[in-house]
């Protein structure tokens, strides 16, 4: 078959090479250049989390997380370039006058996880138990949360695996080259036979309801820190993570600020990340900041993502918000599945929306 692909980020990529690998002609659309530094996809820690995530999200985000981090391995070994990917786990940390939000977030927990018995456990860890995780970080707090099997990966080298991949599977790639589904009749002569809408905010004039959510990170190199898994530090204003990678770099970000806004990140932000980032770890204050990061993600008004039919041929996938890494592979076997047979058992039992388009 013949598939248009308009978008060019996470979701357009991973549907990109999937489906070219599968044999069919792709031709995608981006109108951002090839680096991807623009997109939502590039401004991300990456940290698949959906036991941490269940504090604040839907269920239904959760378990297409759940089924996301089994999926994730398999479409990295897909790939010709290596990704870094872990699944050490999330550990939760916070500082004695956060007690009263650290213990609002164990009941949220405690909640989801009566809801769906799926999930692992979180254990309670004491200074000691900190210390055996994290060596270091016994001495500075008292008590945390271990939320064993969640993952990460690192999503620079992701996008460019992609687009490596894109390039030797042949696929016909437009950059700087805008279109919208009305440019296109899926199934007619001289047209594809597909279309798939995954443009993110790039789809607001078709898609009103979509907003975006700002989200901001500093990365750090800081060799001299030994931090080996993703860290939550609960914050009395955000939610704030750190996420390793490789060769001691570090993301640390704000999980989400309701603002369109795509400046560049303010003083106040800064601030507060880089000295959260000291609390956690005293280390970091002989890091060195390698870049400063805000983008926004496309969100629609529930928060929760979304498949709707444009047409019998044309799909648009969007709404991923925060959780684009999380959820990406669940809604990239949906998009699969409803193009193999017109329905998806997948996206039933994980309680997906899909809907049609006004």
């Amino acid at each position: 078959m013949n598939i248009t692909i308009l978008g060019a980020g996470l979701m357009g990529r991973l549907l990109t090479c999937s489906l070219a690998r599968a044999g069919h002609t792709v031709t995608v659309f981006e109108e951002r250049a090839a680096d991807s530094r623009g997109a939502a996809a590039f401004a991300a820690a990456a940290m698949l989390a959906p036991l941490a995530e269940s504090a604040v999200a839907e269920d239904e985000v959760v378990r297409l997380g759940q089924h996301s981090l089994t999926r994730w391995p398999e479409l990295i070994a897909a790939l010709d370039t290596p990704v870094f990917f872990q699944r050490e786990g999330t550990l939760v940390v916070w500082h004695r006058q956060d007690a009263p939000d650290a213990q609002r977030f164990g009941q949220l927990l405690a909640a989801t996880g009566s809801r769906l018995p799926e999930l692992p456990q979180p254990q309670t860890l004491d200074s000691a138990a900190l210390e055996s995780l994290e060596p270091g970080m016994g001495s500075r707090f008292a008590h945390g949360l271990y939320l064993p099997g969640e993952g990460q990966l690192d999503n620079h080298q992701l996008v460019d695996a992609l687009l490596f991949q894109m390039l030797r599977l042949g696929v016909d790639l437009h950059w700087a080259s805008p279109r919208s589904p009305l440019d296109f009749e899926p199934g007619q002569v001289d047209q594809p036979d597909w279309l798939l809408d995954c443009r993110g905010l790039g789809a607001q004039p078709q898609w009103p309801e979509l907003r975006g959510v700002r989200g901001e990170i500093v990365t750090l190199h800081a060799p001299q820190v030994r931090l080996s898994r993703p860290t939550r530090l609960i914050h009395p204003r955000y939610p704030i993570y750190i996420a390793p990678k490789q060769e001691g770099y570090f993301l640390v970000g704000a999980t989400e600020i309701e603002s369109d806004d795509t400046s560049p990140m303010s003083l106040r932000s800064a601030l507060e990340l880089l000295s959260a980032a000291y609390t956690v770890d005293s280390g970091f204050g002989e890091a060195r900041i390698v870049e400063l990061v805000a983008q926004c993600r496309p969100a629609l008004p529930n928060n929760l993502p979304t498949v709707r039919w444009l047409g019998p041929r044309s799909l648009q996938v969007n709404g991923l918000y925060r959780h684009g890494y999380l959820i990406a592979p669940a809604m990239h076997d949906v998009v699969l599945e409803l193009m193999a047979s017109g329905s998806s058992p997948l996206a039933q039992g994980l309680g997906l929306a899909l809907e049609a388009a006004p």
